[in-house]
């Protein structure tokens, strides 16, 4: 599998998330099916924009590539993306795209202008298969090139010739650096051969990033380069398309100050990989309220499962049956909605369901012996392992997610845990002094200020609504 990466210019948003996401989904489930994937997500380190932030910081090109690929980093690392196998720079395949570029050359698929090299799309009849578009059209709404070099306006650059003061390499048409596209072919090449199975990205490098890969990958070896073209859908913020000129690009890294980062996680997986997302307020505390569905289930397990380590073992009941079957159906089905073009909408669905399930088992069947929920809630936390190592979530002790998520809440909305904490503590006292009257008031006020407690055992939690 070979997926288009960043390039490394600035700190990663929430677009760059929504295709982390899906693709790391889809690598978790095929090493899950029992496939051994090789997954090679590329960072362009040299590009037009990278060279002007280096102009304008008075740095090197490489320092601000590594900079920005360990900001990348840490935030895939946040959102429990897995490291791919190989993570390639395009710097370090240079003699990989000259190698590529002279191939398509000699077959009399691309032709050099002045230092140039540009891919003639009219010696290349398979061109626009994969966007649907078709040659003489493109053509015929083609605006005029104001690059005179090349023969025809939709050529695409293979090799570009340096301007003063530029980074370069030796190449055999004179000193320059490789266009965009041909970085993906060389590097793709490189690692994988020239078909592979899956090749991924979003929907906005269909055309022309994706179709002019094909062509090169194409010319120069006479096959396609991959079997399955996989693209996500757009994130768009609140209706509206993401664009820096509306001032709309929201980072990974601060939009996990204001929620944990399974939140963010959660909402790209709730729609299916294709679809579009709209991004806002609304739909991340949608995600938020889910995730604490689930998390209370886990919860409810690990309460539960102690009770029956504390009190022993007792007689087991046919019902324990019933439910470990309607939890092995559900694990089935989440498989089978991954299965089915990596539909995690439709598996988050199941997920659900078990949530639900676990909920009816510790709070509704109360005449049900301890030792029966204990069995059931063993094969109940097993599926949701499988869960969450499919989708990436469910990765924390409960106690220690409500913690991070209480603690994020609490600052974002302006709140100050040791005034909470001192109520609580006054609350306690009242109720230890059977002042009822005195207890209910203080609970009402910590509820408008949408904190609910939880008393059981002698102590009392709170968590942020």
């Amino acid at each position: 599998m070979y997926v288009c990466g960043i390039t490394a210019y600035d700190v990663c948003h929430v677009g760059h998330a929504r295709a982390a996401v899906v693709f790391d989904v889809v690598f978790r489930h095929l090493k899950t099916r029992g496939y051994t994937v090789t997954y090679v997500k590329n960072f362009t380190d040299i590009d037009d924009k990278i060279i002007d932030r280096a102009n304008k910081e008075g740095v090197g090109i490489g320092e601000i590539a590594s900079r920005y690929i360990k900001l990348h980093d840490e935030d895939m690392a946040s959102l429990n993306v897995l490291t791919p196998t190989v993570t390639p720079r395009a710097t370090d395949h240079m003699a990989d795209m000259i190698a590529l570029i002279r191939t398509i050359e000699e077959k009399g698929i691309a032709y050099s202008v002045d230092g140039d090299v540009f891919f003639a799309v009219n010696h290349f009849p398979a061109y626009g298969g994969l966007s649907g578009r078709h040659l003489d059209e493109m053509m015929a709404g083609a605006r005029v090139d104001v690059n005179d070099k090349k023969r025809n306006p939709l050529d695409f650059v293979l090799w570009k010739k340096s301007k003063e003061g530029e980074p370069f390499w030796e190449s055999p048409w004179g000193n320059g650096r490789p266009g965009w596209h041909i970085e993906c072919s060389a590097m793709s090449r490189r690692y994988l051969g020239e078909t592979f199975d899956i090749h991924g990205g979003g929907e906005d490098l269909i055309f022309p990033h994706h179709e002019n890969e094909i062509a090169q990958s194409q010319a120069a070896s006479g096959k396609p380069p991959a079997n399955y073209w996989v693209h996500n859908g757009f994130v768009k913020i609140n209706a509206e398309k993401m664009s820096k000129s509306l001032g709309n690009i929201f980072p990974i890294r601060e939009i996990v100050k204001q929620y944990h980062p399974e939140v963010l996680r959660l909402f790209m997986l709730q729609s299916h990989y294709r679809s579009p997302v709209d991004y806002s307020e609304a739909s991340l505390t949608e995600a938020r309220t889910a995730l604490i569905r689930c998390y209370t289930a886990l919860q409810q397990m690990k309460e539960t499962r102690a009770m029956v380590a504390e009190q022993g073992k007792e007689k087991t009941v046919a019902v324990q049956t019933q439910y470990v079957n309607k939890l092995d159906e559900l694990k089935n089905k989440f498989d089978g909605a991954l299965d089915d073009d990596f539909n995690t909408a439709q598996a988050l669905g199941h997920v659900f369901d078990a949530a639900r399930l676990v909920n009816q088992i510790t709070t509704v069947e109360k005449k049900m012996p301890l030792s029966a929920k204990q069995m059931i809630l063993a094969a109940a936390a097993n599926v949701f392992m499988h869960f969450g190592n499919g989708l990436g979530v469910f990765q924390s002790d409960p106690d220690v997610f409500f913690q991070v998520d209480r603690d994020i809440e609490v600052r974002k909305r302006g709140l100050k845990t040791a005034d909470i904490e001192a109520q609580i503590e006054e609350r306690q006292k009242a109720r230890e002094e059977k002042d009822w009257t005195r207890a209910d008031d203080i609970r009402q006020a910590l509820a408008l200020q949408k904190v609910t407690l939880k008393d059981s055992k002698g102590r009392t939690t709170w968590s942020i609504e």
